[in-house]
């Protein structure tokens, strides 16, 4: 049964890290990835774009590259119940339901990520409804080990290889093993607020998204 994956994420703005996590994982597994941006992430600050203009960004960094495309699940949802935060579990949920138990299902996060995931919402029952693939990057590498609760959480489900991840539903964890760029989000954004050489760190379109609607420039008086 073939395996869906899924990207979850602010991208605020997408960047070419992230293009670069959602290539290795399609390049890797072979299989297509969608990319699904968060409405209103309850464990950051505000996004500096608007869901719409954050998913507008996606779209136009996405356009037509095989393999990659875009969910709008979550942006739907937070229309359906206004106010409600944007959770992951939520959205492996309504997965899970749509796609059926035993369908293999996988959530892509960057290594930041996994290290934090104790801080998110319901985060061991993630385990039962998904695999999870992580990302590494320069700056932001995962230990050998990891301690507490994540460390047990974590113990048993480390994957050899991909083909753990199409055996089963979920519940296992893989790292991808494509080199990876550093971008972050937070430092593009500063970049653009300090007006330094940010353009290279976007997607063209996405770039002159940014400019054109004057996102992540410092308010003035």
């Amino acid at each position: 049964m073939s395996l869906r994956i899924y990207y979850g994420g602010t991208f605020d703005p997408v960047h070419l890290g992230h293009l670069a996590i959602a290539r290795a994982a399609r390049d890797e597994l072979q299989v297509a990835v969608r990319l699904l941006p968060a409405a209103d992430p309850p464990h950051r600050a505000p996004p500096g774009a608007t869901a719409e203009q954050r998913c507008r960004m996606l779209s136009l960094a996405i356009g037509d590259e095989p393999g990659l495309l875009l969910d709008r699940r979550e942006l739907e949802r937070a229309k359906r119940f206004p106010g409600r935060p944007s959770y992951t579990v939520d959205t492996l949920r309504e997965l899970r339901a749509e796609l059926g138990p035993s369908r293999p299902l996988a959530w892509l996060v960057g290594a930041d990520s996994l290290l934090a995931l104790p801080a998110w919402h319901e985060w061991q029952a993630l385990f039962d409804l998904a695999h999870f693939i992580v990302a590494e990057r320069p700056g932001s590498p995962l230990q050998d080990s990891v301690d507490g609760d994540l460390g047990q959480a974590l113990d048993g489900r480390w994957a050899d290889n991909e083909q753990a991840l199409f055996a089963s539903p979920g519940g296992r964890v893989l790292r991808l093993h494509h080199p990876l760029r550093s971008e972050s989000a937070s430092a593009v954004r500063a970049q653009i607020a300090a007006t330094g050489p940010w353009r290279a760190l976007l997607p063209p379109a996405v770039a002159d998204y940014v400019v054109d609607h004057g996102l992540y420039r410092p308010a003035t008086p």
